[in-house]
């Protein structure tokens, strides 16, 4: 098979990030759940963002953080997904490409606003999502660039966009392409209200062959495998998927392919400031592994290193060199 267009192409929500900081008393002000995601409508999007805290405005969405990741660390990356003709999709799409990423689909007009997503941060680094999906939700099949998703090593998506309808038909347009030329599928379960909400879905998918990779932290494994203790969440599912990642927080990360199992710490921080992002920049280091043929255990560690970058400062989107701190794993 000749060389790949790209190395990786992620689809995904393309969402602007507003992070701002909250106290756990404001939280529960709000009616908020610390540590949730929870989708809003547009009025919602304005009263909250009329009541919290000055924020910072950050390009985002899940996939659209790990291409972005996986461009700091030397890849090929496209993205699709799908922002309004207007200046939040403008911001997005410039933000996208000014790291290298290939900006697949095109702006629209007459779908409503371009998604956001309101971010509050406690003191603890713990952060609250109440996102507006807007014209993120409205990606269509018939946007999908087939011959790029035949041209890319591994399709990456994430469990957020099958929500809904529309962009779950787009994604499973994309594996079909990716399938066909022989291309490799990774998915990210996401978050636990996916899980809940779609969970059998996925393993459908799994049990199907469509998915190679997949990509969870320690409460969406426990989510869509009904078990509470870790190693049994892995040991029931592992054997669903060619190769399973699962991120452990403070405890590090597990990748299981067959017989064989590797599993890293998690690197040394300095000081904990904002955990958005972590999940996706780990995704984009291991995906970067993967894309070199690099062992398990160094895909891990290159997942580890970019999900410690990322939660230092704020934001989801990668601030320090990444391929400098990779260092010979890159070599």
């Amino acid at each position: 098979m000749t060389q790949p267009r790209f190395d990786v192409l992620c689809v995904g929500n393309a969402i602007v990030d507003v992070i701002a900081d909250a106290s756990d008393e404001f939280l529960a002000s709000q009616g908020l759940t610390k540590g949730s995601m929870r989708l809003i409508d547009e009025g919602e999007a304005e009263r909250l963002y009329g009541v919290m805290g000055p924020g910072r405005e950050l390009s985002g969405g899940s996939a659209g953080n790990t291409a972005a990741g996986l461009a700091a660390l030397g890849c090929k990356v496209g993205f699709m997904g799908q922002v309004a003709d207007d200046q939040l999709g403008s911001i997005y799409r410039h933000d996208v490409q000014s790291l290298g990423v290939e900006f697949l689909v095109p702006p629209r007009s007459g779908i409503g606003a371009t998604a956001r997503s309101l971010i509050l941060v406690t003191p603890d680094a713990q952060r609250t999502m109440n996102t507006f999906l807007g014209a993120a939700q409205l990606l269509d099949a018939s946007v999908i660039d087939h011959s790029a998703v035949a041209d890319a090593g591994i399709l990456y998506l994430e469990g957020y966009l099958w929500d809904p309808e529309a962009p779950r038909a787009a994604m499973e347009a994309a594996i079909a392409d990716a399938k066909a030329a022989g291309r490799r599928v990774a998915f990210t379960l996401s978050d636990t209200f996916v899980v809940d909400r779609h969970g059998p879905d996925f393993l459908r998918l799994a049990a199907k062959g469509k998915i190679d990779i997949l990509f969870a932290n320690a409460a969406e494994l426990a989510a869509v495998t009904g078990e509470a203790e870790f190693e049994a969440g892995i040991s029931k599912l592992a054997p669903s998927v060619p190769l399973l990642v699962v991120t452990h927080g403070d405890q590090g990360a597990v990748a299981v392919r067959g017989e064989e199992r590797a599993r890293v710490a998690a690197e040394p921080i300095g000081s904990l400031v904002d955990t958005t992002g972590a999940g996706d920049l780990f995704a984009a280091g291991f995906l970067a592994g993967q894309a070199r043929d690099l062992g398990l255990e160094q895909c891990l560690k290159l997942g580890a290193i970019a999900a410690a970058e990322v939660i230092q400062h704020y934001g989801a989107r990668p601030e320090a060199d990444l391929k400098a701190l990779a260092g010979d794993l890159l070599a």
